[in-house]
């Protein structure tokens, strides 16, 4: 039998940061795997072509493919990202790069799809349940902003499907967060809950409360919130609030879908705060949803702490589309409860 010597170009573009790497369809795993800030590239095109380049110096085989999960809808010809300036025209790109093909998916398709290729080690418990197999299973995270997806079991493999449920209304449940929907409406005609669940978002509840407190908001990026909220009191309360009302709409995400095969939490900020999501508010705040609780008691809770998750599905999702044989349904890995 002839080996398949196909390779793809596979790209997870976020809002922050870009993952790279290059897959080859006789095995898995990827080669080259790289992270580039998108700060330090005027567009897309040039994000590509500079990694193009370093395949070049490193004597790899150009890819016949390209796969690239792009943080925003991609409808259309002309895709613009969500939470950056970057804009492009998919013929015009594909015509650059100089490959057969080039297909674009969501951001959170990729990051769904990944779930089943990672190992166990990289996925932890954080709420116990009972996962149904044959059941939806509901991913999503907040980074650069806050992407959500389902991931629905089906005879032929696994079906993805994106959605844009970070743009939902943010629904205060406490006389807090009334105050703080009253602030943040200052800034924003419609507050979604991105504007609280993102590195924006934290940042923005940080400077909330110390309006509120009228305390000087000495820290300016998320990453320095995260890292003092062991010893400062406003960063603790300002992640502690970011992880209930994580909570809440996790759990209205999951009554929605009916996702009793778990839910995934995933992106950049979260593998930061593992001790403290285990130990805040969030689980208490995801299942406490009145008649509904006995259903909410039952689902699992996992977070994704490989941050190749999105790049291992978008490789993933381009192995499946060269096949013409119905795939396997590949278990998700899963940690004891």
């Amino acid at each position: 039998m002839r080996t398949d010597t196909r390779k793809a170009l596979i790209a997870d573009i976020g809002g922050t940061n870009a993952r790279l790497g290059l897959a080859s369809a006789a095995s898995h795993g990827l080669e080259a795997v790289r992270r580039l800030p998108c700060a330090d590239f005027p567009d897309l095109t040039s994000l590509l072509q500079h990694y193009l380049e370093q395949l070049r110096q490193l004597g790899l085989r150009e890819p016949d493919h390209a796969w690239l999960a792009i943080a925003g809808p991609v409808e259309g010809d002309r895709v613009r990202l969500t939470n950056h300036d970057w804009e492009f025209s998919r013929p015009a790109l594909a015509a650059t790069l100089g490959i057969d093909s080039l297909t674009l998916i969501n951001d959170f398709i990729a990051q769904a799809r990944g779930i089943p290729e990672l190992a166990t080690a990289n996925i932890a418990a954080v709420l116990p349940g009972r996962a149904d197999p044959d059941r939806v299973c509901l991913v999503m995270g907040p980074g650069t902003g806050l992407g959500t997806a389902m991931l629905v079991p089906a005879a032929s493999g696994w079906l993805t499907l994106p959605g844009e449920g970070g743009h939902v209304h943010f629904a205060p449940t406490t006389p807090e967060e009334d105050g703080l929907l009253h602030r943040l409406r200052r800034h924003h005609r419609r507050v979604s809950v991105e504007r609280l669940l993102s590195g924006n978002g934290l940042l923005a509840l940080y400077r909330s409360l110390a309006e509120q407190q009228q305390a000087e908001p000495d820290l300016t990026n998320p990453a320095a919130i995260t890292a003092a909220a062991d010893h400062d009191p406003l960063a603790r309360r300002s992640v502690d609030l970011f992880l209930k009302i994580l909570g809440d709409v996790a759990g209205d995400a999951a009554l929605t879908t009916g996702a009793r095969g778990g839910v995934y939490l995933c992106g950049g900020i979260l593998p930061r705060l593992r001790t403290r999501l285990a130990t805040s508010g969030f689980g208490a705040a995801f299942r406490n949803k009145g008649r509904m609780q006995g259903f909410m008691r039952d689902i699992p809770v996992w977070l994704v702490t490989d941050t190749e998750a999105g790049l291992l599905g978008a490789a993933a999702a381009w192995r499946e589309s060269l096949k013409a044989d119905p795939v396997l349904r590949p278990a998700i890995p899963t940690t004891p409860d």
